[in-house]
């Protein structure tokens, strides 16, 4: 029997809430829902690192960022790196990444030059929406070279700092304001979009390698900030309708009208959540595309997300330190529908970023190579009953934290801890480390993370018993 084929939908920055099906009755994704009520739906899945990266790079080798020492931004990822189109290039799949992908700085280079392949054979890279003179804007030139003026989001603060020290020109009219904290309406035609490249070059991928398994990653930008999107997305919302996150007092009166305002929320959620609808429409494009071609039933689905986003919660907007749920926990779906799946199931145990390639190789039936660190999900994708992970771990430079069912456990490298219980305090606002009456919560936790460190130490192999 043929392997699957292998489709990770893969966001930038979607929060684990921002999808109808996660329960949140706001936002507008009726063709993720639908994914969802056919395949299998990880409610606690959690990734590895807080920013793009780092938790990429984890995400595609099945490794924590420690034993891959990239744990921050800005670190190229080394060329040698066995990623999961490495591993599958031995068993005849063709291997694609389209869009976003992100495994170097975007800041500071030439996006003409050949990228690596880090195990990939067909590479369209474009890291940043419009910015850079990469596949997307190529794509553009030649769909509709008209349009090149009105596709770039804004360069990023540290790409104007390398183009004045480089004296680089590249003829393009950029926004000039990076990160409005509101809805902006994609100034070109919404067919021409980030997220349209992405879906579209997707399905132009697959129609032409229905010939021999593939593994295809469709990388979109969005929801990442700023949070543009064409008109018709924005329209799906009254941003005067969508409700605020609640604040405890000591932060409620930090916020004025000029700084974290219920309508400045309104608006930041506005634009946020027709990013995760404009997503949702390629994705049925995607979906129906495989369905006219009659490879849907052997194609494993996978939509997932690299982090979160605050979105204004503990009055930060963005992600990292210390990686509460709002950054930490994202989306997780899988469908198969040639597989053994129970569909339209919702598991709720705790899984990690580094759980994805395990699987997906046991799925195809290739063997999981002995370095990667992920435990396979697929005994529990066919409904068997498998041990369930006690806490999840991310790492950065400096600090780890560890996600318990019921804690949020952060330690720093200067020994300053954060104990959070989640029970009563969702969105971890009270710090519980200093509370006596936490005490043994927060052994039990110290505990679970020496454990943790101790069980992803990763020796190299030895040749033979000396």
């Amino acid at each position: 029997m043929r392997r699957p084929n292998i489709l990770i939908l893969y966001t930038d920055q979607q929060r684990w809430d921002a999808l109808g099906a996660n329960g949140n009755d706001e936002i507008h994704t009726p063709n993720l829902d639908r994914l969802a009520a056919e395949g299998v739906n990880f409610d606690h899945y959690f990734v590895q690192n807080p920013v793009c990266m780092p938790s990429r790079v984890s995400f595609l080798t099945g490794q924590y960022p420690s034993t891959l020492r990239l744990t921050h931004m800005g670190v190229p990822v080394p060329e040698d790196t066995v990623t999961l189109p490495a591993m599958l290039a031995n068993y005849g799949y063709d291997r694609a990444n389209i869009g976003k992908l992100h495994f170097l700085p975007h800041a500071n280079r030439e996006h003409r030059d050949t990228h690596p392949a880090y195990g990939f054979n067909h590479l369209e890279i474009s890291d940043e929406p419009g910015c850079y003179a990469d596949a997307y804007r190529a794509w553009v030139r030649r769909v509709a070279p008209e349009e090149l003026d009105n596709v770039s989001l804004g360069l990023p603060p540290a790409t104007e700092t390398w183009h004045r020290m480089m004296n680089v020109r590249d003829g393009i009219e950029h926004p000039e304001e990076r990160f409005p904290k509101e809805a902006v309406p994609f100034r070109g035609r919404s067919d021409v979009s980030h997220t349209a490249f992405v879906a579209t070059q997707t399905i132009e991928y697959v129609e032409q390698h229905q010939d021999r398994p593939f593994l295809c990653i469709s990388g979109f930008y969005s929801p990442h900030s700023p949070w543009v999107a064409p008109q018709e997305f924005l329209d799906l919302y009254d941003p005067e309708t969508l409700s605020v996150p609640d604040f405890p007092p000591e932060l409620d009166a930090r916020r004025s009208p000029d700084s974290y305002s219920d309508d400045e929320l309104r608006r930041a959620r506005h634009g946020y959540y027709a990013m995760v609808s404009e997503v949702d429409h390629h994705v049925g494009r995607i979906l129906d595309r495989l369905d006219d071609l009659g490879i849907a039933d052997n194609t494993i689905v996978v939509f997932t997300s690299d982090h979160g986003e605050w979105l204004g919660e503990h009055l930060k907007y963005g992600k990292g330190y210390p990686g509460h749920d709002c950054v930490s926990r994202v989306p997780l779906i899988v469908r198969w529908p040639g597989g053994e799946l129970e569909s339209g199931r919702v598991v709720s145990e705790l899984v990690e970023g580094v759980d994805v390639v395990p699987t997906l190789l046991e799925c195809a039936g290739i063997p999981v190579p002995p370095h990667v660190q992920g435990g396979s999900l697929a005994p529990t994708l066919r409904g068997e009953d498998a041990p369930a992970k006690e806490c999840a771990l991310m790492e950065m430079h400096g600090w780890k934290t560890l996600r318990t069912r019921d804690h949020r456990y952060v330690l720093r490298a200067s020994g300053e801890e954060m104990l959070f219980d989640l029970r009563v305090d969702p969105m971890a606002y009270r710090d519980l480390s200093d509370d006596p009456a936490s005490a043994d919560t927060l052994a039990d936790c110290r505990l679970q993370l020496a454990r943790r460190v101790i069980e992803i130490e990763s020796p190299l192999p030895r040749s033979w018993q000396y």
